[in-house]
């Protein structure tokens, strides 16, 4: 499985994050995504089509894990399949994610699921 990150953030913000977290090592420097990449950030879709098209993969397969409503909007608008992350984030405004979870130990179950 082909894993990126696409997110509204600067490129430097998500390096930082991942750092901060532990979570660099997991993602290779050309499959990190930033909304600085396209004209349009989320709720447009063009941030995740960017990032599939990069990973030669069709919307159809790819499964976005977001905790925001414009991005889950993205997604779907996308054609992708949403697992929404609702720890931080109301379930309800999530609604529109095939999937909800709330806890991050429980994304395999939900991909699985999709």
């Amino acid at each position: 499985m082909r894993m990126c990150v696409a997110s509204s953030a600067r490129h430097d913000r998500i390096r930082l994050s991942l750092g901060l977290t532990g979570l660099r090592r997991l993602f290779a420097e050309e499959h990190l995504f930033s909304a600085e990449d396209v004209a349009r950030g989320k709720p447009a879709p063009d941030l995740f089509l960017h990032a599939a098209a990069c990973l030669t993969a069709p919307p159809g397969v790819c499964v976005v894990v977001e905790d925001n409503p414009a991005g889950v909007a993205a997604a779907k608008a996308a054609g992708m399949r949403v697992i929404g992350y609702c720890a931080l984030t109301p379930a309800e405004l999530l609604g529109e994610a095939d999937v909800l979870v709330t806890r991050m130990t429980d994304l395999p179950v939900a991909i699985a699921a999709l």
